[in-house]
């Protein structure tokens, strides 16, 4: 089914925003796409600065926390990092692992087995770390719904930190419930505080706020000394993976960390880093969010998906240049064994889909579960489902009687929510608006499906499942130059909440034939005119497009402008996502 193209009408702050900051109007009306309206929140949109972070001051549990573990450092008591095993727990764990050292502290580590033991701090890991010898458990991405094990801990005499930034549980008349230990959340404040204001740290993101409190307060000052100096810089890099690979809104103080950790992260002093950007080909190169998206990101997530995290964090943290690289080696394997592992199960849950009527227009969730499937690898799957049926998404890979499961969702369904009023059919479930995790007994997966195909029946509108294409602006073809690349360049690093920027033509006319290129033939090369200018396009993966074109010889493209070098000549040329006919 052809997407329907959405397309904003111009702002009326486009032009003076245009005027004010010598941008094209194209960029401008980007900005005010993005809710940047106001020239100074645009100049810093567009010029990120490390004094736009908040100061830990505007995030008072960070320098409460802080407090407690240099209190613990001093005490020489034993401290416990406990980590979620995907590329947010695996970097802000490094994050502190550093920062604890750096002030005197020797931290351990610990990652739970995704299949072994599953997400977040149970009572099981409780009660194995305080047989080791805990006395001080830090979560990082994960414990704010830890109500029991956190009674627990506190029973056991050990002191709990909770450092999160998903949904805490609420009760039946939605009053939110606490963990008791004192809480580090970007959404949370003791009365009387402030919240802090960006809700959408990462997990990371609040590990590095909480290791800034920790520099501050060890260097009695509010400027650190030159050792926590050098490790906060670095530090950026680590939570500017995370931020990019949990998917939260790149805008205001996450856009800035994501902005200077990608800049940082080519000359990080960690060897764990340095190993991890030569394994996915980056190294010595300018990154963007492309590459901590689907190269570094990956291969962290697969380690956590295909065995366990504790390596990935041992090569941020502790490893040495020839372990390290051994260390990815080993992610890189694993990220191999997971894309062919994934290829299968996309196979097979389009063929549930279908012989289940799953993709029918009245059924408007997705729940599938296999004992085949591996529960590392359903999210990923999951989230494609979501992508190509525009529904929500649920994936469930069954073993011994349960069944681990990964949603993903679309907007206007709330996963967390939706998840919560079919609590009744889980064993557990948390997560996100846009992602979630459950666990459930084999045989609550029927009554669970239907009662999230009820859930969705009531939510969603048949609008809301309508494939929809969200377009930034029409721009005719004399507007494309290098300039105007360059200008939008300036928009990066793109992600959640800010999109890479997408355009659309008005009605152009085929020159020549469009020729099938590429290996096998499988991308489309052509030529488009629009009666003053002409300009070359590359369509990537649609050389079955070309009848349809040939019959037409007239359409529409939605594109993003690039710039491609040929013999020391530039040229802007379009990288076509999708093209529209005549009448359809």
């Amino acid at each position: 089914m052809p997407r329907e193209w959405v397309i904003p009408p111009p702002s009326p702050q486009r032009d003076e925003l245009s005027r004010t900051l010598r941008i094209s109007p194209i960029v401008a009306q980007v900005l005010c796409n993005r809710g940047v309206t106001d020239p100074e929140q645009a100049r810093q949109f567009l010029r990120p600065q490390i004094a736009d972070l908040h100061a830990p001051e505007a995030f008072p549990s960070t320098l409460r926390a802080a407090d407690r573990i240099l209190a613990a450092i001093a005490q020489g008591r034993k401290i416990v990092l406990f980590g979620d095993y995907d590329v947010d727990g695996i970097t802000g764990v490094s994050i502190l692992w550093h920062c604890i050292r750096l002030a005197g502290g020797e931290p351990i580590f610990h990652i739970p087995h995704r299949l072994e033991e599953g997400y977040g701090i149970s009572l099981d890991a409780i009660r194995s770390l305080a047989r080791d010898g805990a006395e001080m458990i830090i979560s990082v991405d994960c414990g704010v719904t830890a109500i029991e094990p956190a009674e627990l801990a506190r029973d056991l005499g050990i002191e709990l930190i909770i450092t999160d930034h998903h949904h805490p549980k609420t009760d039946a008349q939605g009053r939110r419930q606490l963990p008791a230990a004192l809480v580090v959340h970007p959404s949370i404040a003791d009365e009387g505080e402030a919240v802090y204001p960006n809700p959408h740290l990462s997990g990371a993101g609040v590990a590095f706020k909480l290791a800034w409190a920790i520099a501050q307060r060890a260097s009695g000052a509010a400027k650190v000394r030159p050792a926590f100096r050098d490790f906060l810089l670095d530090a950026i890099g680590l939570a500017a993976m995370g931020t990019v690979a949990d998917v939260v809104p790149l805008v205001g103080e996450n856009r800035v960390l994501v902005h200077h950790g990608l800049l940082g992260l080519p000359n990080s002093k960690l060897p764990g880093v340095q190993a991890l950007l030569e394994m996915a080909g980056v190294s010595g190169k300018k990154l963007a969010g492309y590459d901590v998206g689907f190269k570094l990101g990956p291969r962290l997530n697969a380690i956590g998906r295909m065995g366990h995290a504790q390596v990935a964090v041992e090569m941020l943290t502790r490893a040495e240049p020839a372990e390290a690289r051994r260390i990815a080696e080993m992610l890189d394997r694993h990220n191999k064994d997971r894309q062919i592992l994934e290829r299968r199960i996309i196979g097979e849950a389009h063929e549930m889909i279908a012989a289940t009527g799953q993709d029918s227009d009245h059924v408007r969730a997705i729940v599938l579960a296999s004992s085949g499937w591996h529960a590392g690898v359903v999210g990923i799957v999951a989230g494609r489902m979501a992508e190509v049926y525009g529904k929500p998404a649920v994936l469930i890979a069954l073993e011994n009687g349960i069944g681990q499961g990964s949603a993903r969702s679309i907007r206007n369904f709330p996963l967390h929510e939706a998840l919560a009023a079919c609590g009744a059919y889980l064993l557990s479930h948390g997560g996100h608006a846009m992602a979630a995790g459950l666990r459930i007994a084999s045989d609550q997966v029927d009554a669970f499906r239907e009662a999230l195909w009820s859930r969705a029946a009531t939510m969603l509108t048949p609008s809301d499942l309508l494939p929809k294409l969200s377009i930034d602006d029409v721009a005719s073809l004399g507007h494309l130059n290098t300039q105007l690349v360059a200008d939008l360049g300036k928009l990066e690093p793109y992600g959640a909440g800010n999109p890479s920027p997408l355009l659309a033509t008005e009605e152009l006319k085929l020159v020549g034939e469009p020729r099938a290129v590429g290996n096998g033939g499988t991308h489309l090369q052509v030529t488009l005119s629009d009666g003053r200018s002409q300009c070359k396009g590359i369509a990537f993966g649609q050389a079955s497009v070309r009848p349809q074109l040939m019959d037409h010889r007239r359409c529409r493209v939605a594109f993003r402008p690039i710039v491609n070098e040929w013999n020391g000549r530039q040229s802007v040329e379009m990288q076509i996502s999708e093209f529209a006919f005549p009448g359809e």
